[in-house]
């Protein structure tokens, strides 16, 4: 029951396995009875949905009518009855022996690796990435329920996933603030996920923020980004189609930013007179050591470098118009971008460009809504009538979606921008990455 209503939820037929199993047994609390019906389900036009509802689950071969129908009025069975955990569950065990070869294939055959050699978490290793902060062991960071079911994710676990990445223990304040946000985002779709630094831990760690800073050439970037993969998937339960235990991460094609989570510091250094770093902008002291997640799809290199004689945010807003899905985007600039934009064109701060995006990035109804993120996101919103959603979308329904230009970024402070940077050439990236409430490090110390 939600809200008191009877619920027989469908899904995707790569998901209701899952959900009948893994997520029924550890996760879910109820008896949800799914029926399934097949992929894709974004993107098909109402005949073909309709195909779907008129045929068979696919993983049952029952009429999906029929199946959804017993869903709301069959008895509870003895199975859906039961409460508490499975006879056959089991903790993993503590401890693990045997050979090095042998462990490094053991942890890959459970899917808690990245699939490339990880530091084997021996006590000693352990017990000295727990030297790295003033928290007991078994203090619980989060407790996780999707998909891991409920699972404490304590200061041991999280350090655990820090030795595997090769992280150390000054790191590991760090890597317990951005496990506190995990798992990390994932989805049906290419979901990718953003890490970034403001404040002093920067150079106290030596995260890069200059040249390269995106890449593979530094050691706090890596471990640290690294870190959040390993606990997203050992703690957090995020499993790919090797796992033992079923797939838990649905994304049809998946993304190479999973590897590191596009682990960065902002330049500070670099920042335009007047332009915040992100942290001061969610609201923390300057002073404050602080890491802020980003989750998203799109992450769009601009072709070329921007010139002076040309407005950038105009370049910025065209690349803009594709990331709408959610209304929200994090711009990535090096520093010589935001200095054309500030001294140049004018802005002086981030808030005053953000406001001029929101403002000047345009598209069709048609566009917006035939994005299978925006709807499944906001079309229940404009269903219920609210503005601006309702008119898009009713122009859109009655064929009229391709006169109609919309603003669709509706809030400025979903817009964020980050400089980043050795300060060379005139690069920016566009992306949907939607920054969340920030981590303040000194609570995990």
């Amino acid at each position: 029951m939600v809200y008191g209503l009877p619920t027989a939820p469908i899904g995707q037929e790569h998901v209701v396995p899952y959900s009948r199993g893994d997520d029924f047994l550890y996760s879910n609390g109820m008896p949800l009875r799914y029926t399934a019906v097949p992929t894709p389900v974004a993107g098909l036009d109402e005949a073909a949905l309709l195909a779907y509802l008129n045929g068979n689950d696919p993983t049952t071969g029952k009429p999906v009518k029929q199946s959804i129908v017993d869903a709301l009025t069959a008895p509870l069975t003895d199975h859906e009855k039961f409460a508490g955990m499975p006879e056959d569950a089991q903790e993993p065990p503590r401890y693990l022996e045997g050979t090095e070869e042998y462990l490094q294939e053991y942890l890959k055959s459970q899917d808690w690796t990245d699939y490339l050699p990880v530091v084997l978490p021996t006590e000693q290793r352990v017990d000295e990435m727990l030297a790295g902060t003033s928290h007991p062991a078994d203090e619980i960071v989060k407790i996780v329920t999707w998909p891991a079911g409920n699972r404490e994710m304590t200061v041991e676990r999280v350090a655990i996933a820090a030795v595997m990445a090769g992280a150390k223990p000054e790191h590991f304040p760090a890597i317990l603030a951005v496990a506190s946000q995990a798992p990390y985002g994932n989805s049906t779709t290419s979901m990718a996920n953003t890490i970034i630094f403001n404040g002093p831990i920067v150079d106290e760690l030596g995260i890069n923020y200059g040249s390269n800073a995106m890449g593979p050439y530094a050691e706090a970037n890596s471990v640290i980004g690294r870190s959040y993969t390993i606990v997203s998937k050992t703690v957090g339960g995020m499993k790919g189609p090797n796992a033992p235990d079923g797939l838990t991460t649905f994304s049809t094609m998946g993304s190479g930013l999973q590897y590191n989570n596009l682990c960065i510091a902002e330049n500070e250094d670099l920042l335009p007179a007047g332009w915040d770093p992100l942290h001061v902008q969610l609201g923390f002291d300057k002073n404050d050591s602080v890491v802020t997640i980003g989750t998203g799809w799109s992450y769009i290199s601009s072709t070329g470098e921007c010139m002076t004689n040309f407005p950038a945010q105009n370049w910025i807003a065209d690349y803009m118009s594709s990331l709408s899905g959610q209304g929200g985007a994090c711009v990535f600039m090096d520093p010589s971008v935001a200095k054309i934009l500030s001294d140049i064109q004018g802005f002086k701060s981030k808030e005053t460009l953000s406001e001029w995006l929101c403002q000047n990035v345009e598209k069709t109804a048609t566009d917006y809504w035939q994005n299978g993120v925006t709807t499944t996101f906001n079309a229940s919103t404009a269903l219920q009538g609210i503005e601006p959603y309702y008119s898009w979308y009713k122009a859109w329904q009655e064929g009229r979606g391709d006169d109609v230009i919309i603003n669709p970024y509706t809030n400025p402070q979903n817009v964020k921008i980050i400089v980043v940077g050795g300060n060379k050439n005139t690069i920016w990236f566009a992306t949907d990455f939607r920054p969340s409430m920030g981590v303040n490090i000194a609570d995990w110390e």
